[in-house]
């Protein structure tokens, strides 16, 4: 079945750490463009980081200098999360793009809370 599976997360209070993993499976991830989203309840869902297939990284400016996204050579995606606040809060969902991806798809998510 391909599909992409996020998981870590989790709730913490504010200051804290957690790391999400986006793992594929039945494809890899070699030539996909990565993102991470997150949608707060209720808001629209934004793009919090993107890693491309020279492992070149963006972050959302509420991210920047807290979060980084990584990954490994075949299958899994990584953000980690430091200092989180309260204002991360969030459902995180993965993102497979770019022309020579194979799977265009976006995992099902996790949800972070982060308390005060």
């Amino acid at each position: 079945q391909l599909q992409l599976v996020e998981s870590g997360g989790g709730s913490v209070q504010s200051g804290g750490s957690l790391k999400l993993s986006c793992t594929a499976s039945g494809f890899t991830l070699t030539n996909c463009k990565m993102d991470w989203f997150r949608q707060p309840a209720g808001r629209p869902r934004e793009l919090v980081s993107s890693i491309n297939t020279d492992d070149e990284t963006t972050y959302a400016d509420s991210v920047k200098g807290r979060f980084t996204i990584s990954k490994d050579k075949l299958n899994t995606v990584y953000l980690q999360m430091n200092s989180l606040k309260p204002e991360d809060t969030a459902w995180y969902l993965c993102r497979t793009s770019g022309d020579y991806c194979a799977y265009l798809t976006w995992g099902q998510g996790t949800q972070v809370t982060v308390s005060s």
